[in-house]
């Protein structure tokens, strides 16, 4: 490599950013005024479910003690029928279970030791549920029905032999079809999960004692029956199209939010 090139490199490796302070100015964005017509989601309606769940957890190896449960709530369905004012209502807990397990080599424990290793384990837990919205916010806009109908149109024709020569057939054509189609593309409720509280209740179903010498009431244990509580906060809303009132484009002078 020339000098040239080891002395550009070497320049390339001492560039480093810095941080600096900018200066901003509030930006006043133009409004229309006047009565204007907008689509915006509006709320539908704000529920507090509760959703009880029992499940089984069986464990990929011998739990000598759980440590620690960090739990997420995840909806993964959340449909408003209409107009039935079903709320249909599905989805899981993911547990990630930070537990104790015993060490397989016996020749660790003593009777007044018990080693261990520290490891994890993520589970899903699903649940669903029906309720039904007795009391609605904003009330919702009903899907339009499509709809089809069919029109035919007179055709003459002459009569076979054995009817009079001035009669005529008069009826629809076989061969053509008529059809007048409308189909309305409506706008779907959604949800929105704001909160969630779980209470949960852990217990061992299959613990036992551990093999050969141990401290006293040190077990271990591959299943685990939960039960548990969640309660949920829902908001469900559609987009609609609203009339948005405004009287002047004048903005207030900067202030502090303290």
């Amino acid at each position: 490599m020339s000098e040239e090139h080891k002395d550009r490199d070497k320049a390339e490796c001492q560039i480093s950013a810095q941080n600096c302070d900018c200066e901003s100015t509030t930006h006043h964005p133009h409004v229309n005024i006047g009565k204007v017509t907008a689509k915006v989601p509006v709320v539908l309606a704000e529920l507090c479910l509760k959703v009880n769940v029992n499940a089984l957890i069986t464990f990929p190896e011998p739990v000598l003690e759980i440590k620690d449960i960090k739990k997420t709530v995840k909806l993964t369905q959340c449909r408003l029928l209409l107009p039935a004012d079903q709320l249909f209502i599905k989805g899981f807990v993911r547990k990630n279970i930070q537990y104790a397990s015993p060490c397989p080599d016996i020749e660790m424990h003593t009777d007044k030791t018990v080693a261990s290793d520290i490891h994890s384990y993520t589970v899903d837990v699903p649940f669903q549920c029906v309720t039904e919205i007795n009391k609605f916010l904003t009330c919702p806009v009903m899907p339009e029905m499509n709809h089809r109908q069919e029109f035919d149109f007179l055709v003459s024709k002459p009569v076979p032999r054995g009817y009079p020569e001035k009669d005529e057939l008069q009826s629809s054509d076989l061969s053509q079809f008529h059809q007048k189609s409308v189909q309305h593309y409506n706008e779907l409720p959604f949800c929105e999960l704001v909160s969630s509280r779980i209470i949960e209740w852990d217990e061992a179903i299959d613990r036992r004692p551990l093999p050969n010498r141990s401290p006293i009431g040190e077990g271990v244990f591959t299943k685990v029956e939960e039960k548990m509580v969640v309660d949920l906060v829902i908001k469900v809303l559609q987009k609609q199209q609203i009339r948005v009132s405004s009287t002047t484009n004048d903005h207030d002078d900067c202030f502090d939010c303290e």
